[in-house]
């Protein structure tokens, strides 16, 4: 393993004959920098040199997401949807049921007094999935009559590291964790990929055809870079 000081953090450089460029990777607080396999250490010192503040500041970034404390499951605790924080309020029932009262999400378990919390994380997973599955198809067939396209197929499904897809024969999938963030974002999300299927590229056509869509789209990708990990139950 081959590492590089940086200004205060050390960067694992990582070598590849089939690379043709260099990135700069932040993974859960470590440093890679992926080059191709004879680039000299000195062009890579350089390029860790420039790119120092934006380093410094996605790993502040991640260690204040690392610090969010985990969720317990319990009543009072605050759930995000559409990016307005509901409260959780457990219930006893005769059946295990999630209802949203305007911002309160109430759960029914049979006894209110037990460890519920691992229940009631697949009971919130499940609504949530839900609720994206009604929204993001609603929000799809409204932009694809504003736009003028017509999607092959809508998924919604989970994803690691991305928000939406959409492939050459205009088939678009959703993470539904989007569900979570604000309606400005996830209007966002939606005219992205639909935009796709106009131009299946990031071309300066294709961000032209989404602001004319999304007026804010600059500030809805900014908000997903910096608050995206946040998006979990």
């Amino acid at each position: 393993m081959t590492v590089i000081q940086g200004n205060g953090f050390v960067a694992e450089i990582i070598r590849s004959p089939k690379r043709k460029t260099s990135a700069i990777k932040i993974q859960k607080g470590q440093v890679f920098v992926m080059v191709p396999e004879r680039l000299s250490m000195a062009v890579i010192e350089y390029l860790v040199t420039e790119k120092t503040r934006w380093i410094k500041e996605k790993l502040a970034l991640h260690q204040e997401i690392f610090a969010i404390k985990p969720k317990e499951f319990v009543s009072g605790e605050a759930f995000s949807y559409l990016g307005k924080q509901h409260r959780l309020t457990i219930e006893t029932g005769l059946y295990p049921t999630i209802t949203q009262h305007s911002d309160e999400l109430v759960v029914s378990v049979r006894d209110k007094a037990a460890d519920n919390s691992k229940a009631i994380r697949q009971m919130l997973i499940k609504w949530y999935k839900q609720q994206a599955e009604s929204g993001l198809r609603q929000k799809t067939e409204s932009y694809s009559r504003i736009i003028g396209v017509k999607p092959s197929s809508v998924i919604i499904k989970a994803f690691k590291s991305r928000w939406g897809s959409c492939n050459a024969s205009g088939g678009i999938q959703y993470n539904w964790k989007i569900i979570i963030a604000p309606d400005s974002v996830i209007n966002y999300v939606v005219v992205h990929e639909l935009c796709h299927i106009l131009h299946h590229n990031h071309s300066p056509l294709f961000w032209k055809t989404v602001e004319r869509y999304c007026h804010d789209y600059r500030d809805c990708s900014a908000w997903l870079k910096i608050n995206g990990a946040r998006l979990e139950i």
